[in-house]
């Protein structure tokens, strides 16, 4: 079963196509959950309606999901606006 900060790790390479970042550095990830052998991983979009959330959608839960000890990986989107504060580095 793996960490929080481990299936942080696994998300990193994950990466937003418009701004060429990784969804955990934008701050896109809010939240993750472990339980057992299941990972729930609760994200925002950098835009509402982004062409792309199927794809970023498929690849966090793929990456989580590849995770040693995972056999399910959840994503749910949440609908909160993404916030520019939240890039790691800056001011929360």
């Amino acid at each position: 079963m793996p960490t929080e900060q481990e299936v942080i790790e696994a998300l990193r390479p994950v990466m937003d196509p418009e701004l060429g970042m990784s969804v955990v550095d934008l701050g896109m990830i809010r939240e993750v959950n472990v339980e057992g052998d299941t990972v729930e991983i609760k994200m925002v979009l950098t835009v509402p309606f982004c062409p792309l959330a199927g794809l970023i959608t498929r690849q966090v839960q793929n990456a989580a999901a590849a995770l040693p000890g995972v056999k399910e990986a959840k994503v749910t989107l949440l609908q909160e606006p993404w916030n520019p504060g939240w890039i790691s580095g800056q001011q929360r």
